[in-house]
């Protein structure tokens, strides 16, 4: 036994990562919220206004990082145990709020499976989650969003979908509305891997172009980070922008296990096409407003 906890150690990958969350140009609250805590990097962005908002998202970060995974290195821990998390913080908001708020949550967990390092990625809403991975750089989460569907049944275009009047309007969130259900994706590690976890605020004023030659050729992830929000606010920042960057490194997988999984990179749904670190409202944090249906952001 004592052997396979070595082996496992071995495999974990070195994590580096930068946060940062900025109120933006027009708005008068930040009611974004994040958690960066190895393993645990989620962005939460509040609906609701007059400080609704910010209480949702901030309850959404606090019980991801009650989570005692928290602090632990490559746990070992299912999408089915952050369904759980997510749910809790569904029913916090709920009690909190009485339905009058909500938030979405987008992040990834570092997590061991079948002995190696994978990144366990969530979304409920239209936060995001992107992945720079040997060059290849793609939105791993899909958008529960009314654009998002029509961009999916080929009524819009994503050029489209960016200026629709409808783009604020999200399908499901946690906290508010009958549709709380989390997306998941399970894909291994690999050397070199840069995520980025964002709120709207980002990638409604900054094009994908733009988001992955800052992330492709800026090295530290704090720069990054920063680099990106001030790209969101040169572009006139009219949300709360909140930014996660994380790079993984010191991936020494088995070739046995590698061969084993190299073809196991699938989601755990059907993809569609396309004290930890906590950022919240009683701490220095901040994300973007609406009012609901699961909500209508602007």
């Amino acid at each position: 036994m004592s052997t396979d906890v070595s082996v496992s150690k071995r495999r974990v990958p070195s994590l580096t990562y930068g946060y940062g969350t900025d109120r933006g140009l027009k708005r008068e609250l930040n009611e974004d919220s994040l958690i960066a805590s190895d393993p645990v990097f989620a962005v939460a962005d509040g609906m609701g206004g007059h400080e609704a908002g910010e209480v949702a998202s901030g309850i959404c970060v606090r019980t991801l990082g009650d989570s005692p995974v928290v602090g632990t290195r490559c746990p070992q821990f299912s999408a089915a145990d952050i369904h759980d998390l997510l749910q809790l913080a569904d029913q916090r908001i709920r009690e909190a709020t009485g339905g009058r708020a909500g938030t979405t949550v987008s992040g990834v967990m570092l997590v061991e499976e079948s002995e190696s390092p994978y990144w366990l990625f969530f979304n409920v809403g239209d936060s995001r989650t992107y992945r720079l991975s040997q060059g290849v750089f793609e939105q791993v989460t899909v958008d529960h969003s009314e654009v998002q569907e029509l961009v999916d049944i080929g009524r819009i275009t994503e050029a489209e979908a960016q200026i629709h009047p409808r783009r604020h309007v999200v399908t499901r969130a946690l906290g508010t509305g009958s549709e709380t259900e989390p997306d998941f994706w399970l894909m291994p590690v690999e050397e070199g891997d840069r995520i980025m976890v964002c709120s709207d605020g980002l990638t409604g004023e900054v094009s994908a172009e733009h988001i992955r030659d800052l992330l492709s050729n800026i090295g530290d992830p704090q720069m990054t980070t920063d680099s990106l929000i001030d790209a969101a606010l040169r572009s006139g920042a009219r949300d709360n922008v909140s930014v996660i960057v994380i790079d993984a490194s010191g991936i020494d997988r088995d070739p046995a296990i590698t061969a084993r999984t190299d073809d196991d990179s699938e989601d755990t749904i059907p993809r569609r096409p396309s004290t930890p670190k906590v950022s919240s409202a009683d701490q220095p944090t901040e994300s973007g407003t609406a009012s609901n249906d699961a909500g209508d952001r602007r």
